[in-house]
């Protein structure tokens, strides 16, 4: 059923006076399932390189998955995530999506540095996305690792990241009414989880659905799932959360940067001790020129990564 008609039988429901239970016009109840983007970045290389030797095996075990669509600097950026979640929407299927933009990004990794050139183009960029979903039914993960890089941070720039995070958190609320928007709230081996719930906090965590973990890492669903209830007791123990399983089979070695040994996680899905289990991260996708990637850059699709998470190499 379109989520069109979801939403009006919810309202004849309410409209006769019978009772609606909360969750009966969430983004998960007005679809059918997450979205599989045909264009992802191994979907794109599997059918330019269709006689390549590994296409079959990252076709079945990775480019057929749903996969997060993330969004940088771009100038159209309402048109771009408007299309995108019209397509999800045409098929009934809910997308996620990954807001990625924010000036001086990545400040400690440095490998996916760039983002919006101030603090008042990041605003505009940011509140055109969220009308670009509008009323579609989605999840959206707002700026990986945006509150794990105050180490590298003045304070006069931390100051304005939240600024930043809360406007964006604002504009998911008043603009896109059936998206479940999460901040990201780092990973399990970066920042201590009393610390991370101050900074959710701060940067406007209370009008979000919740908050991600995990998001481009490699620890368990176990060990996210401990710390984002660690995260969570700090905050009261109101929000929901989601994990980022993408690589998270084998766990972590220690290090974040195409490491050797990973393996892909379980798919997406809801639950899972989570309000949902997400490849947030695209597999195969290179985290920077580092580790067993040393000359593939950040964001680009390597067939050989792909085909070692699949194998656990």
């Amino acid at each position: 059923m379109p989520w069109t008609a979801r939403i009006l039988a919810v309202s004849a429901l309410l409209l006769a006076g019978t009772a609606v239970p909360a969750s009966a016009a969430s983004p998960i109840d007005l679809t059918s399932g997450f979205y599989v983007n045909p264009s992802s970045a191994p979907a794109s290389w599997v059918a330019s390189h269709s006689s390549d030797s590994r296409a079959s095996k990252i076709t079945a075990s990775i480019a057929s998955k749903p996969i997060a669509k993330w969004f940088g600097n771009d100038a159209n950026i309402g048109t771009s995530v408007a299309s995108y979640v019209s397509a999800a929407d045409s098929h009934d299927m809910l997308p996620v999506l990954v807001a990625y933009n924010l000036p001086g990004r990545d400040a400690c990794g440095g490998e996916s540095g760039g983002g919006a050139g101030s603090l008042g183009a990041y605003k505009t960029w940011i509140s055109s996305f969220a009308a670009g979903v509008g009323t579609h039914p989605a999840v959206v993960v707002i700026e990986p690792d945006a509150l794990g890089d105050f180490d590298c941070m003045s304070s006069s720039q931390i100051a304005d990241r939240n600024t930043m995070l809360t406007y964006a958190v604002q504009m998911f609320q008043q603009k896109a009414p059936n998206t479940y928007a999460y901040l990201d709230g780092g990973n399990a081996g970066w920042v201590a989880a009393s610390t991370m719930a101050s900074r959710l906090k701060a940067a406007g965590v209370a009008d979000a659905r919740g908050f991600s973990v995990n998001v481009s890492n490699f620890y368990t669903t176990g060990q996210s799932i401990s710390y984002a209830d660690s995260v969570n007791s700090g905050l009261g123990g109101g929000a929901k959360y989601v994990i980022d399983t993408s690589r998270n089979a084998n766990g972590s070695d220690g290090t974040w940067c195409n490491p050797a040994g990973r393996r892909l996680g379980v798919t997406a899905q809801v639950g899972g001790g989570a309000e949902m289990l997400l490849w947030v991260k695209t597999p195969g996708v290179s985290d920077g020129q580092c580790g067993i990637a040393p000359t593939v850059p950040a964001g680009t699709f390597s067939p050989d990564l792909a085909v070692r998470l699949i194998d656990g190499t």
